[in-house]
């Protein structure tokens, strides 16, 4: 069985178990919907029309196979910088888990500089500032925060998950008002068997796909959660369904509340749609997608940085990102490199190719995970390790889920 490497000194600041079952998964399905369907469901109108909403059931479909992985392996080895340990026990290799671990943190990243951008097109509903310095303004201020204290960061994100949510019902209601059901053709939204129409479905669901990730980087809170074998995969699937429900019912009346070139063409969609089928104030709408946006760059700034103090803390990074400060309690080092990565992408690179780029090496983080539970399962059955959880599925579970992200990868891949 591979050791795990770190320190247990007494006298070293540790990460504080503050978090129980309702914060953690507030966490998570805050991570999830954030820039994902705030900022991206035009994006994936203008890809997939009519059958976005298909594109969002397939992007839930391949996410649910590794969801399932995830729970069973956090609450087997509930540890920051969770993927990389897990391929780590399954694999045994110091380079792959240094890899994968790099991996993750660069997904955190390049996510939360989506999100930043995505910031700017609803900011510019109340101010006209240069793009730059709104961007500057949001990540260093997100980066604050999160180096206050992971509690007072939680519990600031829960409060916002539960104002997004409040966004995404006010939009649904809004539009199911304005929408003449009696009008809708249900199987104007079955997609025939034709090439073009699926290519357009798949790429839509690979920008959708984008909208699902988060889940996994509540498997990087495990070491700040209470009961962490037993809370970490009740909170994954409770996180998944709620947003799955929430992207499909938003999905559905967008498309037919908006012309579907209006819908595909706006920077700020869910305003557009307040603005055209309510007497709500625009700028409310735009107040609460700002602070769904901002929820999801914070919640990405505090992942990325505990991935680094894991890795530190098991000898593959600078053992500088293992300090915590005795008194926040937080990787100071580690939250700050992260943040001043995340301000450079999100200044750099627009935010389709942010999203494209982060989905991309999510699915490849995923594959590994699937398969690294397969190998798990399959030492375990031979009898050469014996982990408990809380939760077991079957191996045929990542055995599918290894499968449909490889198949979602070669799809986007330049030949297609």
């Amino acid at each position: 069985m591979i050791e795990e490497r770190g320190t247990n000194d007494q006298d070293t600041p540790s990460l504080r178990r503050v978090l129980g079952l309702p914060l953690i998964t507030l966490y998570g399905i805050g991570t999830i919907l954030g820039a994902g369907i705030y900022v991206l469901i035009g994006k994936v109108v203008a890809a997939s029309g009519i059958y976005a909403p298909v594109s969002f059931l397939i992007a839930s479909l391949i996410v649910a196979f590794s969801a399932f992985s995830y729970a069973e392996l956090s609450s087997r080895y509930p540890r920051s910088a969770g993927e990389a340990v897990y391929v780590m026990k399954a694999f045994g290799k110091d380079w792959l888990f240094t890899l994968v671990g790099l991996a993750v943190v660069l997904t955190g990243v390049i996510s939360s500089a989506t999100i930043a951008t995505g910031f700017v097109g609803y900011m510019e509903l109340f101010l006209e500032a240069p793009e730059w310095l709104i961007i500057l303004v949001l990540v260093l201020s997100l980066g604050a925060i999160a180096a206050v204290g992971v509690a007072e960061s939680v519990v600031l994100a829960g409060i916002i998950t539960l104002i997004e949510v409040a966004g995404i019902v006010l939009v649904i209601s809004v539009a199911a008002d304005g929408i003449d059901f009696q009008a809708v053709k249900l199987d104007e939204f079955l997609p025939d068997l034709s090439a073009p129409v699926w290519l357009g479905i798949t790429t839509g669901a690979f920008l959708a796909f984008y909208a699902f990730i988060g889940f996994e980087d509540m498997v990087n809170m495990a070491e700040e959660v209470r009961d962490p074998s037993r809370v970490m995969p009740t909170s994954i699937i409770i996180a998944l369904l709620v947003t799955t429900f929430l992207y499909f019912a938003v999905a559905f009346t967008a498309v037919n509340a908006l012309p579907l070139d209006v819908l595909a063409g706006s920077d700020a969609p869910f305003a557009e749609i307040i603005q055209r089928h309510s007497d709500i104030p625009v700028s409310l709408m735009g107040i609460i997608s700002l602070v769904a946006i901002i929820n999801g760059a914070l919640i990405q700034i505090i992942m990325g940085a505990r991935v680094l103090y894991g890795m530190a803390r098991q000898g593959r990074a600078p053992a500088m990102f293992a300090l915590i400060h005795p008194w926040t309690r937080t990787p100071l080092q580690a939250t700050a490199v992260v943040t001043l990565v995340v301000l450079i992408l999100a200044l750099w690179l627009p935010i389709v190719t942010l999203a494209s780029m982060t989905s991309l090496v999510v699915l490849l983080i995923f594959t590994l995970l699937n398969l690294s539970l397969l190998r798990i399962k399959y030492l375990e059955n031979r009898g050469q390790t014996a982990v408990k959880s809380s939760i077991n599925v079957p191996m045929v579970v990542p055995l599918i889920g290894a499968l449909l992200c490889v198949g979602f990868v070669l799809l986007q891949l330049p030949w297609k």
